[in-house]
Protein backbone atom coordinates (compact mmCIF):
# COMPACT_ATOMS: atom_id res chain seq x y z
CA UNK A 1 0.00 0.00 0.00
CA UNK A 2 1.28 3.45 -0.89
CA UNK A 3 -0.38 6.78 -0.32
CA UNK A 4 0.53 10.45 -0.28
CA UNK A 5 -2.36 11.26 2.05
CA UNK A 6 -1.65 12.07 5.68
CA UNK A 7 -3.80 9.15 6.80
CA UNK A 8 -2.06 6.72 4.46
CA UNK A 9 1.39 7.78 5.64
CA UNK A 10 0.40 7.46 9.29
CA UNK A 11 -0.97 3.99 8.65
CA UNK A 12 2.26 2.94 6.96
CA UNK A 13 4.33 4.20 9.88
CA UNK A 14 1.99 2.61 12.39
CA UNK A 15 2.22 -0.79 10.69
CA UNK A 16 6.02 -0.62 10.62
CA UNK A 17 6.13 0.17 14.34
CA UNK A 18 3.77 -2.67 15.22
CA UNK A 19 6.08 -5.06 13.39
CA UNK A 20 9.20 -3.68 15.04
CA UNK A 21 9.76 -6.52 17.52
CA UNK A 22 8.06 -9.34 15.63
CA UNK A 23 11.31 -11.35 15.52
CA UNK A 24 12.17 -10.89 19.20
CA UNK A 25 9.75 -12.55 21.60
CA UNK A 26 11.48 -11.14 24.68
CA UNK A 27 11.09 -7.55 23.49
CA UNK A 28 7.51 -8.24 22.37
CA UNK A 29 6.67 -9.40 25.87
CA UNK A 30 8.41 -6.40 27.42
CA UNK A 31 6.43 -4.05 25.19
CA UNK A 32 3.15 -5.74 26.08
CA UNK A 33 3.97 -5.60 29.80
CA UNK A 34 4.91 -1.93 29.48
CA UNK A 35 1.62 -1.04 27.83
CA UNK A 36 -0.41 -2.97 30.36
CA UNK A 37 1.43 -1.19 33.17
CA UNK A 38 0.80 2.20 31.56
CA UNK A 39 -2.89 1.42 31.24
CA UNK A 40 -3.04 0.52 34.93
CA UNK A 41 -1.17 3.71 35.80
CA UNK A 42 -3.69 5.80 33.90
CA UNK A 43 -6.59 4.05 35.61
CA UNK A 44 -5.01 4.88 38.97
CA UNK A 45 -4.16 8.46 38.03
CA UNK A 46 -7.75 9.21 37.02
CA UNK A 47 -9.61 6.96 39.45
CA UNK A 48 -11.19 10.01 41.10
CA UNK A 49 -12.64 11.21 37.79
CA UNK A 50 -13.70 7.69 36.89
CA UNK A 51 -15.73 7.58 40.10
CA UNK A 52 -18.02 10.33 38.77
CA UNK A 53 -20.89 9.72 36.37
CA UNK A 54 -19.93 12.80 34.36
CA UNK A 55 -16.35 11.78 33.60
CA UNK A 56 -16.39 7.98 33.72
CA UNK A 57 -17.06 7.42 29.97
CA UNK A 58 -14.38 9.94 29.01
CA UNK A 59 -11.78 8.32 31.27
CA UNK A 60 -12.62 4.92 29.78
CA UNK A 61 -12.27 6.35 26.27
CA UNK A 62 -8.88 7.91 26.99
CA UNK A 63 -7.51 4.82 28.72
CA UNK A 64 -8.98 2.15 26.44
CA UNK A 65 -9.11 3.91 23.06
CA UNK A 66 -6.45 6.61 23.00
CA UNK A 67 -3.64 6.88 25.48
CA UNK A 68 -3.18 3.63 27.33
CA UNK A 69 -4.61 0.81 25.28
CA UNK A 70 -2.30 -2.21 24.97
CA UNK A 71 -3.72 -3.18 21.57
CA UNK A 72 -5.51 -1.16 18.90
CA UNK A 73 -4.56 -3.54 16.12
CA UNK A 74 -8.12 -4.50 15.09
CA UNK A 75 -9.11 -0.90 14.48
CA UNK A 76 -5.84 -0.15 12.70
CA UNK A 77 -5.99 -3.25 10.51
CA UNK A 78 -9.43 -2.18 9.32
CA UNK A 79 -8.12 1.31 8.63
CA UNK A 80 -5.29 -0.12 6.61
CA UNK A 81 -7.67 -2.08 4.40
CA UNK A 82 -10.29 0.56 3.72
CA UNK A 83 -8.76 3.96 4.40
CA UNK A 84 -9.47 5.29 0.84
CA UNK A 85 -13.17 4.62 1.48
CA UNK A 86 -12.95 6.29 4.88
CA UNK A 87 -11.39 9.39 3.36
CA UNK A 88 -14.41 9.69 1.05
CA UNK A 89 -17.14 8.81 3.55
CA UNK A 90 -16.22 10.65 6.74
CA UNK A 91 -16.94 14.36 7.19
CA UNK A 92 -13.75 16.43 7.09
CA UNK A 93 -13.75 17.33 10.82
CA UNK A 94 -14.23 13.68 11.79
CA UNK A 95 -11.49 12.56 9.41
CA UNK A 96 -9.15 15.12 10.98
CA UNK A 97 -9.92 13.65 14.40
CA UNK A 98 -9.13 10.15 13.12
CA UNK A 99 -5.81 11.36 11.70
CA UNK A 100 -4.90 13.05 14.97
CA UNK A 101 -5.80 9.96 17.00
CA UNK A 102 -3.60 7.86 14.72
CA UNK A 103 -0.81 10.42 15.05
CA UNK A 104 -1.09 10.01 18.81
CA UNK A 105 -0.86 6.25 18.50
CA UNK A 106 2.22 6.47 16.28
CA UNK A 107 3.91 8.80 18.75
CA UNK A 108 3.02 6.53 21.66
CA UNK A 109 4.40 3.50 19.84
CA UNK A 110 7.65 5.32 19.06
CA UNK A 111 8.08 6.35 22.69
CA UNK A 112 7.18 2.88 23.98
CA UNK A 113 9.71 1.34 21.60
CA UNK A 114 12.40 3.71 22.84
CA UNK A 115 11.63 2.74 26.44
CA UNK A 116 11.78 -0.99 25.69
CA UNK A 117 15.20 -0.53 24.11
CA UNK A 118 16.37 1.53 27.10
CA UNK A 119 15.03 -0.88 29.72
CA UNK A 120 17.33 -1.64 32.68
CA UNK A 121 18.35 -5.26 32.11
CA UNK A 122 15.72 -7.90 32.72
CA UNK A 123 13.96 -5.99 35.49
CA UNK A 124 10.20 -6.42 35.78
CA UNK A 125 7.92 -3.57 34.74
CA UNK A 126 7.20 -1.58 37.88
CA UNK A 127 7.46 1.99 39.10
CA UNK A 128 11.22 2.34 39.51
CA UNK A 129 12.17 0.46 36.32
CA UNK A 130 9.59 2.42 34.33
CA UNK A 131 11.01 5.70 35.63
CA UNK A 132 14.57 4.63 34.82
CA UNK A 133 13.69 3.57 31.26
CA UNK A 134 11.68 6.77 30.77
CA UNK A 135 14.69 8.91 31.65
CA UNK A 136 17.12 6.80 29.64
CA UNK A 137 14.93 7.05 26.54
CA UNK A 138 14.75 10.84 26.87
CA UNK A 139 12.89 12.53 24.00
CA UNK A 140 11.32 15.21 26.16
CA UNK A 141 10.06 17.30 23.24
CA UNK A 142 8.18 14.28 21.91
CA UNK A 143 6.71 13.64 25.36
CA UNK A 144 5.44 17.20 25.46
CA UNK A 145 4.01 16.85 21.96
CA UNK A 146 2.32 13.58 22.93
CA UNK A 147 0.39 15.41 25.64
CA UNK A 148 -0.51 18.23 23.24
CA UNK A 149 -1.84 15.85 20.59
CA UNK A 150 -3.85 13.95 23.21
CA UNK A 151 -5.48 17.20 24.27
CA UNK A 152 -6.10 18.19 20.65
CA UNK A 153 -8.04 14.97 20.06
CA UNK A 154 -10.16 15.80 23.08
CA UNK A 155 -10.78 19.36 21.89
CA UNK A 156 -11.63 18.05 18.41
CA UNK A 157 -14.34 15.82 19.84
CA UNK A 158 -15.65 18.56 22.11
CA UNK A 159 -15.85 21.11 19.28
CA UNK A 160 -17.59 18.63 17.01
CA UNK A 161 -20.47 18.44 19.47
CA UNK A 162 -21.20 22.10 18.74
CA UNK A 163 -22.47 20.85 15.36
CA UNK A 164 -25.40 18.51 16.11
CA UNK A 165 -25.71 17.49 12.46
CA UNK A 166 -22.17 16.09 12.54
CA UNK A 167 -23.01 13.82 15.47
CA UNK A 168 -26.28 12.81 13.81
CA UNK A 169 -24.43 11.98 10.59
CA UNK A 170 -21.94 9.85 12.50
CA UNK A 171 -24.79 7.87 14.05
CA UNK A 172 -26.35 7.39 10.61
CA UNK A 173 -23.07 5.91 9.36
CA UNK A 174 -23.14 3.10 11.93
CA UNK A 175 -24.57 0.38 9.70
CA UNK A 176 -22.87 1.51 6.44
CA UNK A 177 -19.51 1.65 8.24
CA UNK A 178 -19.86 -1.90 9.53
CA UNK A 179 -20.94 -3.12 6.10
CA UNK A 180 -18.00 -1.31 4.48
CA UNK A 181 -15.50 -3.00 6.77
CA UNK A 182 -14.53 -0.31 9.25
CA UNK A 183 -16.90 -1.05 12.10
CA UNK A 184 -14.11 -0.92 14.72
CA UNK A 185 -13.25 2.64 13.68
CA UNK A 186 -16.93 3.62 13.67
CA UNK A 187 -17.37 2.20 17.17
CA UNK A 188 -14.25 4.09 18.31
CA UNK A 189 -15.68 7.37 17.04
CA UNK A 190 -19.10 6.71 18.54
CA UNK A 191 -17.54 5.97 21.95
CA UNK A 192 -15.55 9.19 21.78
CA UNK A 193 -18.49 11.37 20.76
CA UNK A 194 -20.76 9.73 23.33
CA UNK A 195 -18.22 10.17 26.13
CA UNK A 196 -17.75 13.87 25.40
CA UNK A 197 -21.47 14.45 24.92
CA UNK A 198 -22.02 12.95 28.37
CA UNK A 199 -19.62 15.49 29.93
CA UNK A 200 -21.49 18.52 28.56
CA UNK A 201 -18.25 20.48 28.45
CA UNK A 202 -14.73 19.06 28.45
CA UNK A 203 -12.58 22.02 29.52
CA UNK A 204 -12.17 20.94 33.14
CA UNK A 205 -11.51 17.32 32.18
CA UNK A 206 -8.86 18.21 29.59
CA UNK A 207 -7.22 20.74 31.90
CA UNK A 208 -6.93 18.05 34.57
CA UNK A 209 -5.29 15.66 32.11
CA UNK A 210 -2.84 18.34 30.99
CA UNK A 211 -1.94 19.25 34.57
CA UNK A 212 -1.43 15.70 35.80
CA UNK A 213 0.37 14.31 32.76
CA UNK A 214 2.69 17.33 32.62
CA UNK A 215 3.48 17.04 36.32
CA UNK A 216 4.27 13.33 35.98
CA UNK A 217 6.48 13.95 32.94
CA UNK A 218 8.41 16.76 34.64
CA UNK A 219 8.93 14.78 37.83
CA UNK A 220 10.15 11.72 35.94
CA UNK A 221 12.71 13.74 34.01
CA UNK A 222 13.78 15.39 37.27
CA UNK A 223 14.59 11.98 38.76
CA UNK A 224 11.40 11.18 40.61
CA UNK A 225 8.86 8.41 40.29
CA UNK A 226 5.50 10.10 40.95
CA UNK A 227 3.39 7.14 39.99
CA UNK A 228 1.29 6.64 43.10
CA UNK A 229 -1.72 8.61 44.29
CA UNK A 230 -1.21 11.34 41.70
CA UNK A 231 -4.94 11.73 41.19
CA UNK A 232 -5.44 12.97 44.73
CA UNK A 233 -3.24 15.99 44.01
CA UNK A 234 -5.60 17.59 41.53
Amino acid sequence: MTSDSALGQLLQRNRALRRGFENDIRLQQRLQSLRQWQSQRLQQTYSDLHATQRYRPAVDFFVNDLYGSPDLSRRDDQLLRVYPVIERMLPAPTLATVERALQLEVMSQELDTAMVLAWPGDEAVEGWSYAEAYRRAGRREEREQQIRVLLQVGHDLDRSLAHPMLYALLKMLHRPAHLAGFGALQDFLERGFSAFKNMQGADEFLATIERRETRIMESLFAGGSPLRNVGAEG
